[in-house]
Order: structure tokens, then sequence, then C-alpha cells
């Protein structure tokens, strides 16, 4: 009887996949495989200091195939503590649970650049990391001692990613996004570099992947992306694109993050993040980065109160974005977010609106990233 039922079941499955799938099994398949490459494009932020197997984000990076997430300390939508890190080793034991509970491998990742911007910081009992402001006024070698420090702490709580160091010239130090967090190193871009290389290598040397930002550079806005278009026009400095040139020039090709920043000197209608004059013809052609580009949040006032959440996140893929982040800790908290996203990408390569080539292009960089730091 056991045995007429499993039969029976596979009948049933078979109807549906020939009912919706009439090209049969290898449509089906093709059409599973698409949506677990668009998965991989998408590094989720959630609630919550325990996961287990019930979890929201562990059925959500198991049912969407998502690439990675993103840790928090702050829940800035209810602006309350904690939302997912309280201390060393909770934060060790909740990383631990992610990837027990997943059914693949995922960038865990973080913004532990140091002092004002550092979700693991030295109140929660994690190791003090100056700014980038303070560490660029003494030498580069200084500065990748404490990023092998910092990088040493992440491989051990089981971080692989994070999302440093900021690169941008401190062109404005009263940016209120930049220069007044001090997260630049410098005014100067050969110093940025310089510091910046330093801090890279100083996180590779435990295996933790960077992601240089904002691209094409941050440092002369005079208003905070998080908060609503950022126009640089009048104040951006060529000179900016200097630490993502050498960088690039010497072998960088972990991650690049946009900014969502407008120079209509280059693009007069979209910011970095959704325009292809910027990620295909300055990064890739012009510099030739190789590796994987990644938006900045997808959910920042710059980009949802301007372009609305469809139409970004197909213009941010056709613009050359290989992943997008999505924090889920903007002005709103929506879990059914990244599943809106999987199907706006899907359904926008069925509509002939993204091509499948990107999607594929965008994957087999992202499963190289992960390959080369065993991930």
């Amino acid at each position: 009887m056991q045995n007429y039922y499993k039969i029976l079941l596979g009948i049933v499955i078979l109807g549906i996949i020939i009912f919706f799938f009439p090209k049969g099994y290898d449509s089906y398949k093709e059409e599973l495989d698409l949506q677990k490459k668009i998965g991989q494009m998408l590094i989720i932020g959630f609630r919550g200091t325990e996961v287990d197997r019930m979890s929201y984000i562990s059925k959500a990076v198991n049912n969407l195939n998502l690439g990675g997430i993103i840790l928090f300390d702050r829940d800035n939508p209810s602006k309350q503590f904690p939302r997912n890190i309280t201390d060393y080793d909770q934060t060790k034991q909740l990383i631990s649970d992610i990837n027990k509970y997943s059914n693949h491998s995922l960038f865990i990742s973080v913004d532990a650049e140091g002092e004002y911007v550092n979700r693991l910081k030295e109140k929660y009992g994690f190791k003090n990391i100056p700014s980038a402001e303070q560490l660029g006024k003494g030498t580069s070698e200084e500065t990748k001692n404490y990023a092998v420090s910092l990088g040493q702490e992440l491989k051990d709580l089981g971080f692989n990613m994070n999302f440093a160091p900021v690169v941008d010239v401190n062109v404005n130090p009263e940016n209120p996004v930049i220069g007044y967090l001090e997260r630049s190193f410098s005014n100067d871009p050969e110093k940025v570099y310089e510091h910046a290389s330093s801090f890279i290598n100083g996180l590779h040397e435990n295996n933790i992947i960077t992601a240089i930002k904002h691209f094409p550079g941050h440092g002369s806005s005079t208003v905070d992306s998080h908060l609503g278009i950022v126009d640089i026009t009048n104040t951006y400095k060529q000179e900016e694109l200097l630490p993502y040139q050498k960088l690039i020039e010497n072998g960088y090709s972990d991650m690049v993050m946009t900014a969502h920043i407008i120079n209509t000197n280059i693009d007069s209608t979209y910011p970095s993040t959704l325009s292809p004059l910027f990620i295909k013809n300055i990064l890739r052609e012009q510099l030739g980065f190789k590796g994987v580009v990644i938006s900045d949040d997808m959910q920042m006032g710059a980009i949802v109160d301007n372009y609305g959440f469809d139409d970004a996140i197909i213009r941010a893929i056709n613009a050359g974005c290989d992943m997008l982040i999505i924090s889920n800790n903007g002005t709103t908290y929506d879990e059914n977010a990244p599943h809106k996203a999987v199907e706006i990408i899907y359904k926008a390569v069925k509509d002939g609106k993204i091509s499948e080539q990107q999607i594929n292009d965008s994957y087999n960089r992202i499963q190289e990233l992960k390959q080369k730091y065993g991930i």
C-alpha cells in the first residue's frame, strides 16, 4: 500500500510538471536552475540573535538558494538593539547555526571598518579597531597589523566577508556619511591606496573577502545616500578613481561596492548603482575589474524613494551589478523582500528585460569568488 501511494504521488508530480512545463522535465530543470542562480545574487539581512531549522532566515536561505547574509548590531526600523549581534560567543554560535541549517555555502558578511562604522564594537567584547582616518595618520604597516588582527577575529567568529575597506578620498571632511564618520584614510588618493592595500592584505592573510567601496567615490558628497539622492556633479574629483585604478592594476579582484550617487557628467539620469556607464564602461572596461560588483543596500532612500524597488532591481542588474544587498535594515522591515527580488528578476528574464547571459555571467563570478576562498 505504501508503494502504491509513492507511485500515485510520483504520477501527480509528473502531471504538474507536464502541465506547467509542457516541454518536459528539461524545461522544468532549466527554470529551477535559473531561480537558483538568481538566489545566489542576493545578500540578505534579517532579525534574530538565534536561529534554528524553522527560523525565517534558514527557510529563506534554503528555499531561495541565497548567496549570503549580512549581520548587524542595531535594528534600524525599530531603532533598537540587538538585531543579530550581542557579544562574541553569541555571534559565533549564530553563524555556526546559520551554516548548520543551510543546504549550501554562504557569504557570511558584516560591516567592520573600524571605530564608528563597525558592527563588532569593543563594548560588546570585540577588538578595538581604529577608524580609517586614525589609521591613515600612521604607517601602512600599522594598518596591516590592525587588519590582520581584525581578520583573525572575523575568521574565528565564522565570517568570510567584510564590506571594507572604504577607499573614498576625503575630498569633503564635512561629508556626513564619510568624512564626518572618519571612514576615509586620507584626502590624498595615493595614501588612500596605500592604506587600503595594506588593510586588504591583512584581511586576506585570514582568508577574509574584502569589498572596496563606494564606487566611483563618495568622498566629495555633501549629503547621505541613506536618506536620499546624492548629486556629486559639482564636487567630484577625477582623482577619486585613483585608489580603484591602482588596486585593480595590482591584481585586486574580490568585490567592488557601488555608490548610490549621481554624477550628471557621466550619466544624466541614474546613480552609479543603476548605470551601465559607471559599472560596465568605467569599472569593467576602463579600469579592467574582473571580480564581483555588489550594490550598496538596495533599500536605501536614494534608491527606493526615487526609482522604486522593482525598477531599481532590474536596472541594477542590467547596469552590471552581480550581487544586490537587501539589508532589511532601512526604514522598514519586510521578510518578503528577498522573495520579491527573486520574482522580479526571474520575471524580467522571462520577459526579456534582463538577458539570461547577464545572470549566468554574474553567477559564474560569484561561484569563482566562493571557490577562490574555499566557501
